[in-house]
C-alpha cells in the first residue's frame, strides 16, 4: 500500500494529468472552432490578415480583463422568466408597408414590401459552442420558431455566438431555405456547419435580393472571433434594406462611432433603425465594442431615423448592466428629450408594430413616447399594453 507521501504524489499526478489534458482540450477546441483565415485582396479595413474597425480600435488586454473582474458591479438578472409567446405575425406585408417584431436580444423580424427578413436569428438555450455552458437566455424568445412566417433573407451581423447561432441556422436552411446574408471571411463557418449557399458581403457592396429590395452591408465598431486564435478574422457589419417602402438600418453590434453620420449621407435618413442598448457597463471597458443607451439616442439623432427599436438587450447576460438597465435608461433619456421627442421604440418581447413612414411631427401622437407604457422585464411586455 502506498505511502503518505506516495498517495499525495499520486493524487498531484492526476490533477495534473486532468489539468493537462483540459488545456490540450481547450486548445484542440479552440482551434478547431476558430474562424479560417480570409483571403481575399487587402483593403483599408482588411491588411491581408486580420479585419479593423474604420476608427482604430486598441483591443481590451488581459489587463482590462483582470481590472474588470476584480471590480465588477454587476446588476441584477432573474434566472429565468417563463413569458408565453405573442401572436403570431401576417404572413406578409404588402408593398410601401414596413412592420418590425421584436423576437428578443438582436433577432428581429422585418416585413416590407411582401418581404421578410430575419436579424442575427438565436433560438438556442445558449449563446456559446457548447450546450452545456457559456451564457444562458433567462427569458424565451417572444415568438416561437414554429411561429415564424417564411423567413426570404436572414442578416447575419458578426460571428460571435450571441449574433450567428448554427443550430438556428441550420433549421432556417432546412425549413425556409432563405438567402443568407454575411460579410466577408464567414461563409465557411457555416459552410462547416452544414449551411450551405451564404454569400458574403464586404463593407458598401449590396445585393438585390426580392422585390426590388436591395441590401447593403455598412460598417460598424466591433470585432470577430469565435474561438481562441481568429480574432478579427472575418468581418463584422451592419446592413441597410432599402425598397419601396423605404429603409431599414440594422446596427448589428456595435460600438459609437462616426459609421452613423456616414450612412445617413449614403443612404438619407432611415425610416426604421435597429440599435443596440445593452451590454454597455462598465463602460470603460465597453465603450469600444458596445453603445450605451445614451449613444444609442445620439445615433438616432445623427441617422435622422424616423423610428428606432432598441436590441441586444434583458435576454443574456454579457455585461454588468442589469437585466432591465438599458431600456429603462432609454425610456428615461427620451422622456427627458425636448420637442419634438424623438420615436424610440422599446418593444416587448415578441411585439409587432407598424413602423410609421412620416418622422415624428411636433404635437403628434407618437412625440414624447419611446413606448406605450413602462418596461416591465418580469413579463418581457410592456406594461398595460397587451402582446399583439
Amino acid at each position: 500500500m502506498p505511502s503518505a507521501e506516495g498517495r499525495g504524489a499520486l493524487t498531484t499526478g492526476r490533477v495534473l494529468f486532468f489539468a493537462a489534458g483540459a488545456l490540450l482540450g481547450a486548445v484542440a477546441y479552440g482551434c478547431i472552432a476558430s474562424t479560417r483565415r480570409y483571403r481575399g485582396a487587402p483593403s483599408d479595413h482588411f491588411d491581408g490578415r486580420r479585419f479593423h474597425n474604420e476608427t482604430p480600435t486598441k483591443h481590451s488586454g488581459l489587463g482590462d480583463l483582470l481590472k474588470w473582474m476584480r471590480t465588477r458591479e454587476p446588476g441584477p438578472w432573474r434566472k429565468w422568466t417563463d413569458v408565453p409567446p405573442a401572436p403570431s405575425p401576417a404572413p406578409r406585408v404588402a408593398p410601401g408597408e414596413m412592420r418590425v417584431t421584436f423576437v428578443n436580444h438582436s433577432t428581429v423580424l422585418v416585413q416590407m414590401d411582401g418581404l421578410n427578413l430575419l436579424t442575427d436569428p438565436i433560438w438556442s438555450e445558449r449563446c456559446s459552442p457548447v450546450s452545456f455552458a457559456g451564457p444562458r437566455r433567462v427569458v424565451p424568445p417572444g415568438l416561437r420558431f414554429e411561429q415564424l412566417p417564411p423567413i426570404d433573407v436572414v442578416l447575419i451581423s458578426h460571428n460571435h455566438y450571441d449574433h450567428l447561432d448554427l443550430p438556428t441556422l441550420r433549421r432556417l436552411a432546412s425549413e425556409h431555405h432563405p438567402r443568407i446574408l454575411v460579410p466577408l471571411g464567414n461563409r465557411g463557418v457555416l459552410d462547416r456547419a452544414g449551411v450551405h449557399g451564404a454569400e458574403e458581403l464586404d463593407w458598401w457592396q449590396s445585393v438585390e435580393v426580392e422585390n426590388g429590395v436591395r441590401v447593403t452591408a455598412v460598417p460598424t465598431q466591433h470585432f470577430s472571433g469565435r474561438g481562441m486564435f481568429d480574432r478579427d478574422r472575418a468581418l463584422w457589419a451592419g446592413f441597410v434594406a432599402s425598397g419601396s417602402a423605404g429603409s431599414v438600418y440594422f446596427a448589428g453590434d456595435t460600438a459609437f462611432g462616426p459609421h452613423f453620420e456616414e450612412i445617413r449621407n449614403r443612404f438619407g435618413p432611415p425610416r426604421l433603425a435597429l440599435l443596440p442598448i445593452g451590454a454597455y457597463r462598465p463602460e470603460w471597458f465597453m465603450s469600444r465594442v458596445h453603445a450605451s443607451p445614451e449613444e444609442a439616442l445620439r445615433a438616432h439623432r445623427l441617422l435622422g431615423a424616423g423610428t428606432s427599436v432598441g436590441i441586444h438587450f434583458g435576454t443574456f447576460r454579457l455585461a454588468d448592466d442589469g437585466q432591465d438597465e438599458a431600456p429603462t435608461r432609454v425610456e428615461t433619456l427620451v422622456r427627458e428629450e425636448g420637442a419634438p421627442k424623438p420615436r424610440f421604440w422599446i418593444l416587448g418581447f415578441g411585439e409587432g408594430r407598424d413602423v410609421p413612414a412620416e418622422p415624428v411631427a411636433l404635437g403628434s401622437p407618437d412625440e414624447g413616447h419611446s413606448v406605450r407604457g413602462d418596461w416591465d422585464g418580469r413579463t418581457g411586455r410592456l406594461a398595460g399594453v397587451p402582446a399583439r
